[in-house]
């Protein structure tokens, strides 16, 4: 509970502080809710021209933070502000943490106002941010709140891809066949991920209508290689085989159907095919949750039996590994958390976790059959009794079927806001797979994914 000092409790020299770690996302919701958008205050804006972000903490957010103390420890709940002055010594960054102090100087008795000497501090070297001066009507009566009675807020930020695109960043582009880019979507994703040397694309399909695309853009691919291949099946075709000729190192979906892109890759002389089956993986970026999530598989196997599912959980476990989880927590879902030989996925779902024990399943942490609130929720699993490294914080989570898979991909992407990057395991390369829907992000995310994954598998990184 919060609770106030009175103005008849409140003497001279009596003093309250906050301290207050200052973040990114408090920098984006104060612009989001002051209107003010100066790129000095963004965390990912150059607002001086020097090349470096500045992620400058605004005066007025730094100021916020005097009334934080007034408004939560002294005088406290009731409290009004009368006037405010402020001087700016030094400024403040995301990633400082700061403290702000306020002194009682005096009291006024004929209209209840106390006045404050106000200043807010760098926790680190004591360095002064701003000095000033308060004076606030203060409360009569004693008052209690709850200290958590506001509603929380989500930043749709996605610190998770900007994070991955991080750890691409140093890696030589990725040699990828793009196929059938002949309209901007398509088109626009690959050269989207040129421009960030996160791919070197080489396309394979019709030739005038890739250049018409092109027009259409504004885009000059006049220094990109094009194989001619104006049928889709053909152009995938020729696509696996320029990689089986070791002219490309990766493979990306263009304005084709998924089917047609893969009936190449899985032919068995000539295709792409590896060790295990494929399957899609969806890396999400979900707003609120302390880690990218992955979702497996929602595009390829439907209904899958208990040896491709194997190869679905090792395939995702890869994955992570790539993207840098070092063991990764993987929940195999179901309806419910007890095996139930009449739930098939609650039965899949003890049998992986035992192989993964038994070594048939590697890299990562198995634990099913879960629920998806006691996969992902620790208090959930806490209220079941369940008692695991994987429960209420899964990392990947195994669907039963691609209908589940695809409507928990989507229940993310447009009820929590999540992005989606998307990438086929299983064969020899990685498979880039992404939607038309998709946004600039989540086609940049898929290339860094894919890049991070061969880095891994053929020992760059």
């Amino acid at each position: 509970m919060l609770s106030n000092k009175t103005f008849d409790e409140i003497k001279p020299g009596d003093t309250a502080e906050i301290r207050r770690l200052v973040t990114v996302d408090d920098l984006i919701v104060f612009a989001n809710v002051s209107g003010n958008h100066n790129p000095m205050h963004l965390h990912d804006l150059d607002g001086d021209g020097d090349g470096s972000p500045e992620a400058v903490a605004p005066g007025l957010f730094v100021g916020s933070l005097i009334s934080a103390v007034l408004g939560n420890v002294m005088p406290g709940a009731g409290t009004l502000y009368r006037s405010q002055f402020f001087e700016f010594v030094h400024r403040a960054h995301a990633g400082d943490e700061v403290k702000s102090r306020v002194t009682v100087i005096s009291k006024n008795d004929h209209d209840g106002t106390v006045t404050l000497e106000t200043q807010v501090r760098r926790c680190c070297d004591d360095a002064l941010i701003l000095t000033g001066q308060a004076v606030v009507e203060a409360p009569r009566h004693r008052l209690e709140i709850e200290e958590h009675a506001l509603p929380g807020l989500i930043v749709q930020r996605h610190r998770h891809f900007e994070a991955l695109l991080e750890q691409a960043q140093p890696l030589r582009p990725l040699k990828t066949a793009v196929v059938c880019p002949d309209e901007p979507n398509s088109l626009g994703g690959a050269l989207l991920g040129r421009k960030h040397t996160l791919i070197d694309p080489v396309f394979v399909g019709d030739a005038e209508k890739i250049a018409k695309a092109a027009r259409e853009m504004g885009e000059d691919i006049s220094d990109i290689e094009i194989h001619h291949e104006p049928d889709d099946h053909a152009a995938a075709t020729r696509a696996v085989a320029l990689i089986n000729a070791d002219g490309a190192e990766a493979l990306m979906k263009g304005h084709l159907h998924t089917d047609e892109l893969l009936k190449p890759v899985i032919k068995r002389d000539t295709g792409l095919r590896g060790r295990r089956r494929l399957s899609h993986v969806f890396v999400m970026d979900v707003p609120g949750l302390s880690h990218p999530l992955l979702v497996t598989d929602a595009a390829i196997n439907i209904a899958p039996d208990l040896r491709t599912k194997t190869d679905i959980v090792q395939n995702a476990i890869d994955l992570g590994r790539s993207i840098g989880m070092q063991t990764p927590k993987v929940g195999i879902l179901s309806a419910v958390e007890t095996v139930n030989p009449d739930i098939p996925s609650s039965v899949d779902g003890a049998l992986l976790s035992k192989m993964a024990e038994r070594g048939q399943i590697r890299g990562g942490v198995v634990d099913g059959p879960l629920a998806m609130d006691n996969a992902v929720d620790m208090a959930a699993a806490r209220t079941k009794g369940i008692t695991s490294p994987v429960a209420g914080q899964a990392e990947i989570l195994v669907v039963p079927n691609l209908d589940a898979g695809n409507m928990l991909a989507k229940q993310l992407a447009y009820i929590s806001r999540a992005e989606g990057a998307g990438l086929v395991m299983g064969a020899r390369v990685p498979i880039i797979l992404n939607s038309r829907a998709d946004d600039e992000m989540a086609r940049l995310a898929s290339c860094a994914v894919a890049a991070l994954h061969h880095a891994r598998m053929s020992g760059a990184l």
